[in-house]
């Protein structure tokens, strides 16, 4: 296999699609960092608003927790507007309602390029993937192959890869806005302890680089 080439940059408007509150900042938080500091625009879709994510608390109170958690988090990495687009947690399918959205979010925001999460059946090391995250990518995929559009997914077999050193803390510091999640996740270890270690599994060095975060195309 051939060595990762570099992420191309020759963008203004980036759309990242994911399926639930912090999806985004396992793994391309640092990269949204390195493009937003650019001067480029990155906005973030959401299918769900994680609502099912918090264990002892009624999906009621936990979807507006996360998706202030979710919009913090953003603000770290230079996102200014999120939008969560009201889909149940832990039942998303690749329907045809859902794609329309998915065209729907394509076509308000007329990105340079579309940014979603892994969609394969596991992370590379044998645990896997969610159900959501593969549904939703399957949608993300069908809808941009209909369109002249360039389309990545995160992934633990990258052909392109994001420099990210310089913006790793900032990535850390993102996902460490997901507070109440974490802390329920997991309630021995201290938040940012947390988020340092998902975030280092995610911005290990590749080629010359110390830290970077791996893609591949979509499709």
């Amino acid at each position: 296999m051939s060595d990762p080439q570099i992420f191309p940059e020759d963008w203004t408007t980036a759309l990242v699609l994911v399926a639930h509150p912090d999806d985004p900042e396992y793994g391309m938080a640092a990269a949204v960092a390195r493009w937003t500091a650019q001067g480029k625009n990155v906005i973030y879709g959401l299918a769900t608003s994680g609502e099912a994510g918090i264990a002892g608390m009624s999906p009621g109170t936990a979807g507006p927790v996360r998706e202030e958690e979710q919009r913090r988090s953003a603000a770290v990495v230079g996102v200014d507007e999120v939008r969560f687009w009201g889909y149940p947690d832990s039942e998303l399918r690749n329907t045809e309602e859902l794609r329309t959205s998915v065209a729907k979010s394509l076509s308000r925001y007329d990105p340079d390029v579309v940014i979603t999460l892994w969609g394969g059946p596991d992370w590379g090391n044998g645990v896997p993937n969610q159900s959501d995250h593969m549904e939703f990518t399957r949608a993300v995929a069908q809808v941009v192959a209909d369109r002249d559009l360039r389309a990545f997914q995160t992934s633990p077999y990258p052909t392109l890869i994001v420099d990210v050193s310089g913006y790793v803390e900032r990535a850390v510091e993102s996902l460490a806005e997901h507070r109440q999640y974490l802390s329920v996740l997991d309630p021995q270890t201290p938040v940012i302890e947390q988020s340092r270690a998902q975030v280092a599994s995610a911005t290990g060095p590749r080629g010359e680089f110390r830290h970077a975060v791996g893609f591949q195309p979509l499709g």
